[in-house]
């Protein structure tokens, strides 16, 4: 691959967004931040791209991709479609819905496999905790996972059963040995209320009621105390309820290290605007109401969040067409739209695109152990950059998007922001109007030890 330099009248960089030139060597990495107009390697090739913004790629740290065993559902060859569309250049995929889970060896293997000469863009995997893998879990960390995922409550999916405060007392010693965080399913079973005999299974309020902020509250309190105890980093994933941020909040002053994400669908949508049937909203915790959603946002630009990532879980639409709340899958495809959802939620309450990268890139690339290549425009990272048009609006059509199935409740809603080209490693990848790359080309990478 020949030198490329791409430049713009705004870059995003740690220090702010300027004008710059990104120049990217032969290897795929950046070879060097440049001012705008500094003068060009003799063998380089210019692409100006005036004043569209260039950043790092995002990095998303919440994927079900469902492959192996699932590929109905989704698949790497789909998944990365749309990740390679959205801007996204790295994804870290969840040991579940896959078949076999994410929990062993053996497992990661089988993974990576189905991976190989089919992603699009670089893909990370998690692995999982669940009763009974405890021996497995120092061999997946020597074999690259980047951390595990567990299940508070029942997961959905057989394959992938829920832990108790036993299992995570004898997993979570062998996490801090090997430098591995905990992601965290937060709910509490015992505060789960349940589905009352002849409530109706089509109102959102139903399913809304079911899934109380206390299981929230109560999960994330017994997960405070086992970070206490054991000093394992905890990561808890998808916060719906902003009523579990005080004791969040508390215990990082504290010095305890956790860490928090929430998720595009819950900075963007509110129950009061979830029609009853409409079951493209489902998922778990719930979607809740506007005050809780400014109140997450609020915790977002005050950085007691620390990251946002998709938690793209799509399924096929018979799964979700049924009007059923309480028998629907809980899931949302977003992957190819978070990047252009967070911007829109954000523009509109004053934050800026280095305070985006900072939530899609930066802190994800960190809890995964990825800062090394990814999450920066930086000398010696990969060149992982997208050109976005920050400025540009687009109302979803779900049938142009790239994932395998079309549903999802962005379908109709104006988004601002769109990704004009994304380049994984220097490589074009995707641009607008255009198709994305061919299969192949996405780079497997491991945590390092």
């Amino acid at each position: 691959m020949p030198p490329l330099v791409i430049r713009s009248t705004r870059v995003v960089l740690a220090n702010g967004v300027t004008p710059g030139a990104v120049h990217v060597a032969d290897s795929g990495r950046i070879d060097r931040i440049a001012d705008y107009d500094a003068p060009l390697p003799g063998a380089a090739t210019l692409h100006d791209v005036g004043a569209l913004v260039i950043m790092p790629g995002v990095v998303d740290t919440h994927v079900h991709v469902n492959e192996p065993g699932r590929t109905d559902w989704e698949g790497f060859d789909t998944a990365t479609a749309a990740a390679a569309a959205g801007g996204v250049t790295t994804i870290v995929d969840m040991p579940l819905n896959s078949i076999p889970a994410t929990t062993t060896r053996a497992a990661l293997a089988a993974k990576r496999a189905a991976a190989r000469g089919t992603a699009r863009v670089d893909v990370a995997c998690w692995g999982g905790v669940v009763p009974g893998n405890t021996r497995e879990l120092a061999g997946m960390c020597a074999a690259g996972v980047c951390g595990f995922k567990c299940f508070l409550v029942p997961s959905g999916v057989d394959e992938f059963p829920a832990v108790s405060a036993a299992d995570l007392r004898a997993a979570l010693p062998i996490l801090a040995d090997h430098g591995a965080p905990l992601l965290v399913h937060a709910e509490s079973p015992g505060a789960l209320a349940g589905v009352a005999d002849g409530a109706p299974r089509d109102r959102y309020a139903t399913w809304l009621t079911s899934r109380p902020d206390r299981a929230e509250v109560e999960a994330i309190e017994l997960m405070i105390a086992l970070c206490r105890e054991s000093g394992t980093r905890v990561h808890v994933v998808h916060l719906s309820s902003a009523q579990a941020l005080p004791p969040l909040r508390a215990a990082r002053a504290r010095g305890l290290p956790i860490t928090v994400e929430t998720c595009p669908h819950y900075l963007t949508f509110a129950a009061e605007d979830i029609g009853d049937g409409d079951t493209r909203f489902k998922c778990a915790p719930p979607i809740r109401s506007r005050g809780n959603r400014e109140a997450l946002w609020a915790a977002l630009q005050g950085a007691d969040i620390d990251l946002v990532a998709s938690d793209h879980s799509p399924c096929p639409p018979l799964m979700k067409t049924r009007g059923d709340f309480i028998g629907a899958w809980g899931g949302i495809g977003s992957l190819e739209l978070s990047l252009a959802a967070v911007w829109t939620g954000a523009s509109r309450r004053g934050s800026s695109i280095a305070d985006v990268v900072r939530w899609q890139c930066a802190r994800p690339a960190a809890l995964a152990g990825l800062s090394h290549r990814k999450g920066a425009l930086a000398e010696g990272l990969d060149a992982d950059v997208v050109v976005f048009d920050p400025d540009a609006t687009r109302t979803i059509d779900a049938r142009t998007l790239h994932q395998r199935h079309t549903i999802t409740p962005y379908d109709g809603l104006t988004l601002r922001g769109i990704v004009r080209e994304t380049y994984v490693r220097g490589r074009l990848v995707y641009r607008d109007g255009g198709a994305v790359a061919a299969a192949g080309g996405g780079e497997l990478l491991a945590r390092p030890s």
